[in-house]
């Protein structure tokens, strides 16, 4: 028995902002921004624009992958008819990583996506682990496929950063973007170990409670409620410490990646693909050289996205898909590391 990944999907807001489109309203410019994150673009939702909204987009992008039999997203001529309503019947859960939902605390945005969808035969819940929330959710889902009669799986990661971003503070806000990324899982008869096993092998998550204050909202909680009759003076936005983020990070990447290749027993050369948090360019290249990772082995899409928290892994892994560069077979390490503190990764035969 494996847990297979049968479909992928994406989706981003149609409008694309320029570091220099940000440079004529902040003290910056593409040349800061680039050299200090790799960023050159980000992705931002208008106003009506949610979480399930994006989430929804990608998913139904990953479930017509799944349903017309185009996996790996590169195959031609294997197409059968796509039906939304049967495709979300057949769902038994779905999952979505989100640091940024639709409502605070309840309802889950895991249902509002059920429910638009009409997968009237599915769980749903949220998971929240910051940007390393995919990691967690792939795991979650991979467990819970497994251990019961479950056979089909939505996973999705779905944040709207550019709404929490404190727009007066350069050094941040020119960080985050907005997207959506999706997976559909499916249990399979195909092996699980062996030499010709399949699907995610094996996963690690990992936490450093110690960090919380690093990557924090501060203000709405049971902790700090918004009071009646208070006057709110600016909206809730993403409490970042950039050098403690960036100290934790590369130890995180490099540790999980180490593991992960232990106890498989591989090298880095087994690897086909390092897919890592898009969080910034820099923390990828620090890590690349500590573990003496070769050169274009770790994919990277910043420069377009810019950080879009849980969603950067699956978006990433859905380009790799549709544009050709993964095959049945090839061995993908996830990577990521975010609030709580937490990280993880993931290791998947595709």
């Amino acid at each position: 028995m494996a847990i297979e990944i049968i479909g992928t999907g994406k989706a981003v807001p149609p409008r694309r902002v320029t570091n220099d489109e940000l440079a004529e309203k902040l003290d910056t410019s593409d040349e800061w921004i680039r050299s200090h994150t790799g960023i050159g673009a980000r992705h931002i939702s208008d106003e009506k624009t949610a979480c399930s909204d994006l989430a929804i987009e990608a998913a139904i992008q990953a479930l017509s992958m799944a349903e017309s039999g185009n996996f790996p997203g590169n195959i031609p001529g294997n197409s059968r008819d796509f039906s939304l309503k049967e495709a979300a019947l057949s769902l038994d859960l779905i999952l979505v990583a989100t640091a940024t939902p639709d409502y605070y605390g309840s309802p889950a945005t895991a249902c509002l996506v059920q429910e638009k969808l009409g997968a009237i035969n599915a769980g749903a819940m949220d998971i929240t682990a910051g940007c390393t929330g995919f990691i967690y959710v792939l795991e979650t889902a991979s467990a819970l496929l497994s251990a019961g009669d479950r056979k089909k799986v939505l996973v999705i990661g779905s944040e709207v950063l550019t709404k929490f971003a404190d727009w007066q503070d350069r050094g941040s806000c020119v960080l985050f973007g907005d997207g959506a990324g999706a997976l559909v899982l499916e249990k399979t008869s195909a092996p699980s170990k062996g030499s010709d096993k399949r699907g995610i092998i094996r996963s690690i998550l990992r936490a450093d409670g110690s960090g919380a204050e690093h990557i924090i909202f501060r203000k709405g909680g049971s902790r700090d409620l918004y009071k009646t009759g208070e006057i709110v003076k600016e909206q809730t936005h993403i409490d970042l410490n950039g050098q403690a983020v960036y100290n934790f990070a590369v130890k995180a990447m490099t540790e999980i990646i180490s593991d992960i290749l232990s106890q498989e027993g591989l090298s880095i050369e087994d690897i086909t693909w390092i897919i890592p948090h898009q969080a910034n360019a820099r923390i990828v290249q620090a890590a690349e050289k500590r573990l003496k990772i070769p050169e274009g082995k770790c994919f990277l899409n910043i420069e377009e996205y810019a950080n879009t928290s849980s969603a950067s892994i699956p978006i990433a892994l859905d380009e790799l898909n549709r544009g050709g560069k993964l095959k049945k077979g090839d061995l993908v390490l996830t990577v990521g590391f975010g609030s709580g503190l937490t990280y993880g990764g993931n290791l998947i035969v595709w």
